[in-house]
């Protein structure tokens, strides 16, 4: 009897799960699913705001993007390199010499021309660092191990490791990336991919990059056939693989990393009065008030509108000139360009005498380049220099 009564249960539970399953199986082929007695929409078996997209909503604003316009904007480079550019490009097409699309390389020697052009101003020569900017080049990869002991101390450590190109950077890939799509600071998204290859080849060669056990002279041209041999000293310095082909794998190598006690800190813990001095010290403020323009409306308007001068006297295609090349470092005392507004600051400048603060700015004095790298004539660069210096008084 007791036997017989449980088969019946094992049967009825087994015929429940089987009309369950089949129930499951009509809802995904109708587009249902059921996820904790709730049922969602799905597209091809999978559901949520990611996959399905459920908002009523129609838009008709613009048009559809074409191909060349995608690929315009479409040069993120990934360290597999799928992406990195074989040819120079114009406006999403090959640009064409002799009738064939013209390959894009760059030499060291071309490089270092670019880069004093284009960096030096920010980075200073030879990538040795420049005031408020980055270093790109020298530390050791060996120096990484230097922990900061005590955040809270103002010198921590201080032979802290210097992170640059070099020293710090894993892909030689986000590199070109990175000057492809973001620089020069004041202009990005000018340089051909020919000239992004030759900076980045001058930024290698200064880090001492090896390629086939060499050093990168002068001589050496970057491409794309010869970009896959660039090893970075770094390249293993941060977490290990873990998108590979067999997940089993990624979860190994990770166990492997966390399993390894070199990796964590050696100091000596501090439990108690670990910050000495006035906590208010430590506080990093903003000082620009964000709250007039941290509730915007949204709008899906993006037609451009001619500027519009507001009753403040200023010409606002001036101000945008200066916004666009000059502000960079004519707002930042760290830099050491009379900042706008110092009333001290230009005093001294205008010393000078204006005509001698015209041909400096138009034809560059210390760091800063030749009409600060902007494309303008002459006299529309003097307006700027104006706009500086009444804005200054």
């Amino acid at each position: 009897m007791f036997k017989l009564e449980n088969t019946i249960k094992l049967k009825t539970t087994l015929l429940s799960l089987g009309v369950m399953s089949v129930f499951v199986s009509s809802l995904f082929a109708n587009g249902v699913s059921v996820d904790g007695a709730v049922k969602y929409p799905t597209k091809d078996g999978k559901y949520g705001p990611y996959h399905v997209n459920t908002q009523n909503v129609k838009y008709n604003n613009g048009r559809e993007a074409t191909k060349n316009e995608i690929n315009i904007w479409n040069v993120d480079v990934k360290p597999d390199l799928k992406d990195l550019p074989k040819y120079d490009t114009k406006h999403g097409k090959a640009i064409m010499e002799d009738g064939k699309p013209k390959i894009a390389k760059g030499s060291v020697e071309w490089g270092e021309e670019l880069y004093d052009k284009n960096c030096g101003m920010c980075h200073g020569e030879f990538a040795a660092g420049g005031k408020g900017y980055p270093t790109l080049a020298g530390g050791k990869t060996a120096d990484l191990v230097i922990q900061r002991l005590n955040p809270a101390h103002k010198s921590p450590n201080a032979n802290v490791a210097l992170k640059t190109v070099g020293s710090y950077w894993p892909y030689a890939s986000t590199l070109f990336w990175y000057i492809q799509d973001s620089m020069p600071f004041t202009a990005p998204k000018t340089l051909t991919n020919s000239e992004v290859y030759a900076i980045t080849a001058f930024l290698l060669s200064v880090n001492e990059i090896e390629i086939d056990g060499e050093v990168i002279d002068e001589e050496f041209v970057l491409s794309k056939e010869n970009f896959d041999k660039i090893v970075m000293p770094n390249v293993d310095g941060f977490y290990p693989e873990v998108n590979t082909k067999d997940p089993k794998q990624g979860v190994k190598n990770m166990t492997a990393l966390l399993s390894n006690p070199k990796i964590y800190g050696t100091g000596t813990r501090c439990m108690k009065d670990c910050i000495k001095g006035d906590v208010k010290e430590l506080l990093m403020r903003i000082k620009v008030d964000l709250a007039p323009n941290a509730n915007q409306p949204i709008t899906s308007e993006r037609s451009w509108k001619e500027p519009v001068s507001e009753g403040s006297g200023k010409n606002p295609v001036v101000s945008g000139n200066y916004d666009t090349y000059c502000s960079a470092c004519h707002s930042n005392k760290a830099i050491g360009a009379p900042v706008l507004g110092d009333k001290d600051a230009w005093t001294e400048v205008m010393s000078k005498g204006i005509d001698t603060v015209y041909e400096n700015a138009i034809n560059g004095i210390n760091a800063m380049p030749p009409k600060g790298g902007a494309v303008l004539s002459d006299e529309e660069f003097k307006q700027i220099v104006d706009y500086m210096i009444n804005s200054s008084k």
